[in-house]
């Protein structure tokens, strides 16, 4: 009896399910198509997006995770402009996207990348660095160095204001990188740090140079204190701005939150408002040509932004909708 229950055990067992293996072969491909593991790269089944490129990266040390990006393949019949759903940090391969053993993903490496508050702090500080000296050393640059006349004459109610009021602008920005801001993103391209700070440092450059040249011209009292007036009231609504931002992430999370308090219940974009109206307000007090085409520029940009975050908050939350984009009354 002993030795038939044995076997019947036996037998039992031999009908157990074999365990299946934890881990999946991925097929990852360049955007050219090119096969990047021939024998595919292996992760567990529960991996999530970070494990995936930490395994990418412990093969291939030069692509560090946040140089990686991953999308999901494009898939046959689509659209010619459609793009593949990309691999969020945080999310299931398997749950979230449906990979499994064989699947295939997309690798694109996004260049050398350098750190979001390394960059704000370079274009912010930088700014301040570029104006100051032709306000502080009007004497030394337009008179030694330029040779011109009149530069020996104190500067004008609307010159110290107008130095005043730039350097708090960055200074606040400054501030707000350090203390207010909580970036979607730990990192940019490198290439990002030399164009914006050219942008910024290059303007600020001109602008304090002709608002601080001996032959400037200031507006009438009442344009002055107008437009500074208007430029104090959009600095700290674009303060109000990115407090409240930060506060949708309190907890610590990356994902997108509707904006609903303050101006954002009229404006997709309040603080890119507040932003572009505060220089409208500086222009208008200093009559900068220079400060014009800055936030002329600045302003095409912004509005790229604000058509493209609009889009994404619409597709995210149903029923997302602003009276405005970007700049009200008109847009």
């Amino acid at each position: 009896p002993r030795a038939s229950c044995a076997s019947r055990h036996c037998i039992a067992r031999s009908r157990l399910p074999t365990p299946t293996h934890d881990i999946m072969k991925l097929k990852v491909v360049s955007r050219s198509g090119k096969d990047l593991f021939p024998d595919g790269l292996e992760v567990k089944d529960s991996a999530t997006t970070d494990d995936l490129k930490a395994a990418f990266h412990k093969i291939k040390r030069k692509y560090y995770p946040t140089r990686q990006r991953f999308t999901l393949q494009v898939p046959p019949g689509a659209p010619p402009k459609t793009r593949g759903t990309p691999l969020t940090a945080g999310k299931s391969l398997s749950k979230d996207y449906g990979l499994a053993d064989g699947s295939t993903v997309v690798f694109k490496d996004l260049g050398p990348q350098v750190p979001y508050a390394v960059v704000f702090l370079a274009e912010y500080a930088g700014p301040m660095l570029c104006y100051l000296p032709f306000f502080f050393m009007r004497r030394e640059i337009y008179g030694g160095f330029l040779g011109m006349k009149g530069a020996d004459k104190p500067a004008h109610i609307s010159q110290q204001l107008a130095c005043a009021f730039h350097t708090a602008h960055y200074l606040k920005r400054i501030l707000e990188t350090i203390f207010v801001h909580h970036f979607s993103n730990d990192t940019m391209p490198i290439f990002n740090l030399f164009r914006n700070c050219g942008y910024y440092w290059g303007f600020a450059s001109f602008i304090s140079y002709f608002i601080n040249h001996p032959d400037y011209t200031a507006v009438g009292e009442t344009q002055m204190m107008v437009g500074f007036g208007i430029s104090a009231l959009m600095q700290l609504g674009n303060l109000h701005c990115h407090i409240y931002q930060a506060s949708l992430r309190s907890d610590g999370s990356k994902a997108y939150k509707e904006p609903k308090g303050g101006l954002f219940k009229v404006v997709t974009c309040a603080n890119y408002c507040c932003e572009i109206y505060q220089w409208v307000g500086f222009n208008v007090a200093t009559q900068s040509a220079m400060g014009w085409i800055f936030i002329a520029c600045g302003a095409a940009q912004m509005a790229q932004w604000a058509n493209a975050k609009h889009r994404r908050l619409r597709k995210l939350f149903p029923g997302f909708k602003r009276p405005f984009k970007l700049l009200p009354p008109f847009y």
